[in-house]
């Protein structure tokens, strides 16, 4: 234990069952590492849980963010547990806050849900996929032109009663999602990730912390998983410099290799998948935000800003 290690660690989260979970792991793995850490749950309502419409509208993924850092930042709560996809990239942690550590990488996979078991080649003309996702929706139009996606939000179980009352006919969600609320009995089929590029920070959990909060800094980063912490910096680097909003069809994925290299491999999309942009390249010695910049920067050179400046939002 450290000398200044605090007595009690308050954790804000949004209050769905996938965050409430995600916070779970976050506390045995503290009481694993420091047993002698107490753990409090601060549970938000965030814009994106109460507003089930068009995301940017309500400043797209920082509406899942927006009101867990508010009680970071108020000092209501010690540490916030974010999905990393959903913190936004285009700008800067909310001032006064930093990422203490990133958790070890879930599965990156995104997965189908079909409820007579049928993979996604083998869905019938003008099955109905539910998913939100612009980068599902202009990959399937890409790769599954015969398919029709329908706009579904809400969380992973609320979707789930959507497909059982048959407002879509299969479901795309995060693997890692659905291992997370236990879920993992429902998935027909986990796509590679040449079928369905994964979104930046796919799996990872960001622990998020107050600067000056030395003392919970210091407890919270043993939790990093160093290899996790190289690949979300590589790709929040990219979406940095791609400066890519919540319309723009953006996929890409880091892999730290045995040895210590690292690659990075990322698309961009037109929304209706007709325009597919690639990029993949190894860092060898660079670190990890030149990786990310590398790479997006081989992407713009393809027309990469042309095609995200011509989609509203």
């Amino acid at each position: 234990m450290y000398m200044s290690a605090p007595e009690i660690v308050r954790i804000v989260s949004r209050d769905s069952p996938m965050a409430l979970a995600q916070v779970e792991r976050v506390r045995a793995e503290l009481a694993a590492l420091h047993p002698g850490i107490a753990t409090e749950v601060v549970p938000v309502k965030t814009t994106g849980d109460k507003w089930l419409g068009d995301l940017a509208k309500v400043e797209g993924k920082g509406a899942f963010t927006k009101e867990v850092d508010a009680a970071l930042l108020a000092g209501e709560a010690d540490l916030a547990v974010h999905c990393v996809k959903d913190i936004p990239a285009d700008r800067p942690l909310p001032a006064g806050t930093t990422f203490a550590a990133f958790l070890r990488r879930d599965d990156v996979r995104d997965a189908l849900i079909h409820p007579g078991g049928l993979t996604l080649d083998e869905l019938p003309e003008g099955a109905r996929i539910g998913t939100s996702s612009v980068r599902r929706v202009a990959q399937l139009a890409a790769s599954h032109p015969h398919l029709e996606c329908v706009p579904l939000r809400g969380n992973a179980n609320r979707r789930l009663d959507k497909l059982a009352a048959g407002e879509c006919d299969a479901l795309l969600l995060a693997a890692a999602g659905l291992a997370r609320i236990g879920r993992e009995d429902v998935i027909t089929e986990v796509l590679t990730t040449d079928a369905m590029c994964p979104p930046i920070g796919a799996g990872v959990l960001a622990l998020q912390c107050r600067e000056g909060d030395t003392a919970v800094i210091d407890a919270i980063s043993d939790l990093g998983d160093p290899d996790t912490h190289r690949e979300t910096m590589a790709e929040r680097m990219f979406l940095h410099v791609l400066q890519g909003h919540c319309n723009s069809p953006i996929a890409g994925f880091a892999k730290a290799h045995r040895g210590g290299d690292l690659s990075l491999r990322a698309c961009v999309f037109s929304p209706d998948g007709k325009t597919v942009l690639n990029a993949h390249e190894w860092a060898g010695p660079l670190d990890p935000a030149t990786l990310g910049t590398s790479v997006a920067v081989s992407l713009l050179r393809q027309g990469a800003r042309e095609l995200i400046d011509g989609i509203a939002h």
